[in-house]
């Protein structure tokens, strides 16, 4: 068995295994009936919300609901699915804020004060002199003179590496001094910090080996569409590995990892009393299983094999909802071959558990409730096991889309537009039967001029026979008048409404013919900041309600379950949803405007550059572990960098003539007008003319136009 196994074994209790006659004895069903009412309390609340919900997926698919009456009049069905374009809009705008730095946004990071961890500490290899002259040193710590040294370019990792076992007793190693190092030599590192950067490495692991990516953007979809987003995790799940031996063979390697799932808002039942996850003191979720699927459970920890086995000889007992019916696109009279099963996390009375059998820790003996994890299905109880998170929290994260401060559930992006979307409905139809009938002529028939028994369908080439002598024309044609263009300018201002109510305007999302100070690339890229003004709060509950409360129960999952010291440490989790709300050019054209005036000597010194210049790279979609050194390896490439920077002089040797003092080799004065040298004077290099004379010409000064020599004809 995994150690990590064992570890959750040691802090879960659970109801093991009983015979048909313990069950009896035991009274279980008591605990199953308080499942049920639970689960019928929060089903009974949430109605109307259901009524919401399957509205806006009506809306999203383009389906008139049975409410909606037509007349005879009304010929036209068609359905504009402005609907589901805001809602892709705002949900493609929420998967690229929260993925735009191409990392979960998620991060530990030290706390300011770590309490009982050396906040940072320094090494330097050559600075203790005194044991250069010691024999037979074997310090493992790279001290100068044991022939250990540290190679140029060590970092804070290797340096840990080194440090093995005692990394944990920073303080007490010799030759490690705390605070910041003060030479060139001197490699500096936090230990907190290498707590927490190996603490989110392991939780970005744990995320991506659960698809944490695709289950967040499954639930940032129904967010934005329904107005709840719901999440689980971490549970803990035995994953299977694929491993085959040398002959070929097929041995899976089972271990139990931390898991996170999206959960359909549809099958979420929360309590009906709180309006969020802090307040809820029970859940139920509600499963829809096959009988292969129920079986699976056998795998997990503690699910009663001999129960399940029970409960699906019992037979299928799953039932349809009337929101399955309307969600589906047809309705099936055929039995369901399912089975219904409830998973239920809050408090159950403690005498209720005592008279199931389970045992109450002894810390837990004066609680009269306690948190719980119970299974059940066909009324019988296929798992019970005391909450095993300490401390106690339910492993559900539900984050509104727009925060309804007297419902648990969120509102909607397609109900805000609700009202909107059945005008512009309407406004459409009745523009397309007006277009239908202004294209057709209305007939009129007087059927005394015409000869009796006649078909009177009209079409091409149609005949009609008249009565003989029957005076004036029998068939008049009627033309009915075109109003199709005030419908769609009804149409268009209802459209102008929607984009009022979501707060997703149309050319942010793609729409053509913008005007005015949108014409220009400024006016879109202003039209485009005040657009992500209503994305800014979905974003920050986002962070707040599913981001924090998810990266706090990897954390606590981390501390309780994994037992590797180089993660552990005063830390705190930090959502990032909201460091991506500033537009990228915004935001790196601050920091460089901060770098350019922290360049001053006076004010260097209190600037944090390493942290300007990871953000710069963040805000140019750069991975900042990759393109940014941390300060010793930063110190080394300078050192570096000397060997390739000689001094200007010895590169660029002076000009002839140069005044050795200026740099530029140009002269510091003014060039003024004179004389050029005649032949046998010093300095002459020209070619004496014919006759023995010279061309001379004055001398132009700088800033001068040329002087002409007239030709001699």
């Amino acid at each position: 068995m995994a150690e990590d196994e064992l570890m959750m074994e040691e802090d879960a209790i659970s109801l093991e295994d009983a015979t048909d006659s313990e069950l009896q004895d035991t009274g279980i069903s008591n605990l199953v009936d308080y499942v049920k009412s639970q689960y019928k309390r929060a089903e009974d609340y949430r109605d109307q919300d259901e009524d919401r919900w399957i509205r806006a997926y009506r809306n999203y698919r383009g389906l008139y609901g049975p409410d909606v009456q037509f007349t005879e009049q009304e010929r036209s069905r068609v359905f504009i699915k402005i609907t589901k374009t805001k809602t892709l809009a705002a949900y493609g705008q929420i998967v690229d804020v929260l993925f735009g730095g191409n990392k979960f946004p998620i991060s530990i990071e030290p706390t300011e004060l770590p309490e009982g961890v050396v906040s940072d500490v320094n090494f330097d290899p050559k600075e203790p002199e005194q044991l250069r002259n010691r024999d037979n040193m074997e310090s493992p710590y790279g001290f100068a003179g044991d022939g250990q040294d540290l190679p140029a370019g060590a970092t804070a990792k290797s340096l840990q590496e080194k440090l093995g076992p005692l990394k944990d007793k920073l303080q007490d190693i010799e030759g490690l001094k705390e605070g910041v190092g003060k030479t060139p030599t001197a490699i500096t590192f936090s230990p907190a910090m290498v707590a927490a950067k190996s603490m989110e490495k392991k939780i970005t692991d744990q995320l991506e080996e659960s698809n944490a990516s695709k289950h967040l953007r499954s639930t940032a979809f129904e967010m934005a569409l329904f107005g709840t987003g719901v999440m689980k995790g971490p549970f803990a799940i035995d994953k299977e590995y694929p491993n085959w031996d040398d002959d070929g063979n097929y041995n899976p390697v089972f271990k139990t990892v931390p898991q996170i799932n999206n959960v359909s808002i549809w099958n979420f039942y929360p309590d009906p009393d709180a309006k969020n996850m802090e307040e809820a003191t029970f859940v139920v979720e509600r499963h829809k299983m096959s009988r292969s699927e129920l079986r699976s459970l056998k795998k997990r920890p503690y699910f009663r094999d001999n129960v399940i086995e029970e409960a699906i000889q019992d037979g299928e007992n799953y039932v349809r909802k009337d929101w399955e019916d309307d969600l589906a696109d047809y309705a099936p009279e055929y039995k369901v071959e399912r089975y219904e099963v409830l998973e239920y996390w809050g408090v159950c009375d403690v005498e209720m558990l005592n008279e199931e059998g389970i045992e109450i820790p002894s810390e837990m003996q004066d609680f009269d409730e306690i948190q719980c994890n119970v299974w059940t299905c066909n009324g019988k109880l296929l798992r019970v096991v005391i909450n095993p998170f300490k401390p106690a929290k339910i492993p559900y994260m539900a984050s509104p889309y727009e925060l309804n401060p007297y419902s648990f559930f969120g509102v909607g992006l397609a109900e805000n537009m609700d009202d909107t979307q059945t005008l512009m409905n309407g406004f459409m139809r009745m523009a397309v039967d007006n277009a239908v009938l202004s294209g057709n002529l209305l007939i009129e028939v007087d059927e005394t001029n015409l000869v009796p028994g006649q078909d009177l369908s009209v079409y091409p080439g149609k005949i009609f026979r008249r009565q003989g002598g029957a005076p004036g024309q029998a068939i008049f044609g009627t033309k009915f008048p075109n109003v199709s263009n005030e419908n769609m300018q009804l149409f268009d201002k209802a459209r102008q409404l929607t984009d009022e109510a979501t707060g997703l305007p149309s050319f942010a999302h793609g729409q053509t013919g913008v005007t005015g100070v949108g014409r220009t690339a400024s006016g879109i890229s202003m039209l485009m900041n005040a657009a992500s003004g209503s994305i800014k709060t979905v974003i920050k509950n986002v962070d707040d309600y599913l981001l924090a409360p998810l990266g706090k129960g990897m954390f606590r999952f981390n501390m309780q379950f994994d037992y590797d010291p180089k993660i552990k440490g005063d830390l705190e989790v930090k959502a990032r949803g909201t460091e991506s709300l500033m537009a990228n050019e915004v935001r790196s054209q601050r920091l460089m405007q901060f770098m350019q005036v922290a360049a001053s000597p006076a004010l260097a010194p209190f600037a944090k550059f390493q942290y300007i210049i990871r953000e710069i790279a963040k805000a140019l979609d750069l991975d900042p572990d990759k393109v940014t050194n941390n300060m010793d390896e930063a110190a080394v490439q300078a050192e570096i960098m000397k060997g390739f920077q000689q001094p200007q002089d010895e590169q660029q040797p002076p000009v002839a003539g140069a005044n050795p003092a200026d740099p530029t080799g140009a002269g510091g004065g003014t060039i003024g007008t004179g004389q050029a040298p005649v032949p046998g004077e010093q300095g002459f290099t020209g070619v004496p003319q014919q006759g023995g004379q010279t061309n001379t010409q004055p001398t132009q000064a700088v800033g001068q136009q040329p002087q002409t020599t007239p030709s001699i004809q």
